[in-house]
């Protein structure tokens, strides 16, 4: 590993000059952060993962393996991002267009995302929402809600742990599991 004033990067990984790369943060083989883009402190890029220019991510995150986070997206602090996960950043691509309009997307504080899911963008993720594997989110998700399938559909309510408090499709009175101590948000 290589050593930032106080980040580390494995040799194989590229961050710009221009990038911005909090305390405490570890960037694995093989990614890439662009100039521009903004990462907090104590977060960890698996392998593979690339950042392109003008995105936030917050601190305590964790990106795992084969990610790319677009210019467009904002992750918050403490968001899970599972392997291969996708983000897009255009509703309408196409390879001869000159006009791309980055449409922003918004994932907030705690949310979960599961391996192989894809973030349509344009939405925001609510804080401490789960997404599930493989889901397909075409929409925005509330807080605390668990989204499942493609496209994504409600699937119940969770913790701030991430366990499953409730599959009714209102949101339960509390969030707590009573199993983690989690408490109020």
């Amino acid at each position: 590993m290589r050593q930032g004033t106080t980040w580390s990067a494995d040799t194989t990984a590229i961050v710009e000059p221009g990038a911005q790369v909090g305390n405490g943060t570890r960037i694995w083989h093989h990614s890439h952060v662009r100039a521009g883009a903004s990462i907090g402190e104590n977060t960890s890029l698996g392998k593979n993962v690339y950042v392109d220019t003008d995105v936030v991510i917050g601190s305590r995150v964790k990106v795992q393996n084969n990610v790319s986070v677009y210019r467009g997206v904002t992750l918050a602090d403490d968001v899970f991002v599972g392997p291969s996960s996708v983000f897009t950043n255009d509703r309408y691509p196409r390879a001869t267009s000159s006009q791309w309009h980055v449409i922003p997307t918004l994932v907030q504080r705690g949310a979960s995302i599961g391996a192989n899911a894809t973030i349509v963008c344009g939405v925001t993720l609510g804080e401490w929402s789960a997404i599930a594997a493989g889901a397909v989110v075409t929409h925005d998700v509330a807080p605390h809600q668990l989204v499942m399938g493609s496209p994504a559909r409600p699937a119940g309510w969770v913790c701030q742990c991430g366990r499953i408090v409730s599959r009714e499709s209102t949101p339960p009175p509390t969030f707590d599991c009573g199993d983690c101590q989690a408490g109020p948000d």
